[in-house]
This record gives C-alpha cells, sequence and structure tokens, in this order.
C-alpha cells in the first residue's frame, strides 16, 4: 500500500490535532476529497466515542455524501449518539447510502422521536423505499 499523497498527509495530522476546529476542517475536508483513506479516517472519527460532537456529526454527513455502504454499520451505532446533530446526519446518510439494513434501526428512530430528527427519519425510510404508511404493523382494534 503506497503513503498516502501530501496533501491527504496533511488532513489525517488535522484530524489529530488538538484543536478541535480544525479537525472539524479536517473532516470536511476528508469527505470532499473521498477515496479509501478518507473513508476509513471517517468511520474511525464517527466511532469515537471521546470526539468533539461536531466532528462526529460532520463524519456523519459526509460519510453519507462518499456513498460507501461500509458506513452503514458505524451510521447506525450513532443513531444512539449523544447530542442531536451526529444522530441527525447520520439519519441523513443512511437514506442516501440506500441500503436495506437500515430501515429497522431508522422505524425505532421514527418511533421514538420527535420534530427534525422524526421527519429527517421518515425521509430516509423513504429514500430507502418503506413507505410507513403502508408497511405499518396492524393493531388491535381498540373497543
Amino acid at each position: 500500500m503506497a503513503d498516502p499523497d501530501p496533501e491527504l498527509r496533511g488532513i489525517l495530522s488535522e484530524l489529530r490535532d488538538i484543536n478541535k476546529d480544525k479537525r472539524r476542517t479536517a473532516v470536511m475536508k476528508l469527505g470532499m476529497m473521498g477515496g479509501e483513506e478518507a473513508i476509513r479516517a471517517l468511520i474511525r472519527t464517527l466511532e469515537n466515542e471521546y470526539e468533539d460532537l461536531i466532528v462526529r456529526a460532520r463524519a456523519a454527513l459526509m460519510l453519507g455524501k462518499l456513498g460507501d455502504t461500509r458506513a452503514v454499520g458505524p451510521l447506525i451505532k450513532a443513531l444512539d449518539a449523544p447530542g442531536f446533530q451526529t444522530p441527525l446526519f447520520a439519519v441523513q446518510s443512511l437514506g442516501e447510502l440506500g441500503d436495506t439494513r437500515a430501515i429497522e434501526p431508522l422505524l425505532v428512530v421514527l418511533e421514538n422521536s420527535k420534530d427534525k430528527l422524526h421527519e429527517a427519519a421518515l425521509a430516509a425510510l423513504e429514500r430507502l423505499g418503506y413507505r410507513a404508511n403502508v408497511s405499518v404493523a396492524v393493531a388491535e382494534p381498540e373497543f
């Protein structure tokens, strides 16, 4: 495996910087750059529970933009991340990736959320071809 190019090495170095603003920018750069190493770095960042919430959220966002389905598992785990942005961007990215493994976890989000997260889960499910109003299980009739 060849060494990463100098630009990528610089971005990966920024991703490890103590300054969270540099890490936030580095995640966006990786998402715009794309490629194998960028995807792996973004997944590691998303999975890092000690990382700044905005850095993790941006990693979730960029993984959806890159379109690699290896991110589905980490994005599903990120649905339970603290804060609001990481779960929101994870939901949106799961919809963009088009992998049906996300349907069940997105249904859980849909059932347990309100406002923007609920709307995002509904939109993601629709992108995955799931129609909530048609596929909802029939409940016992009320008397």
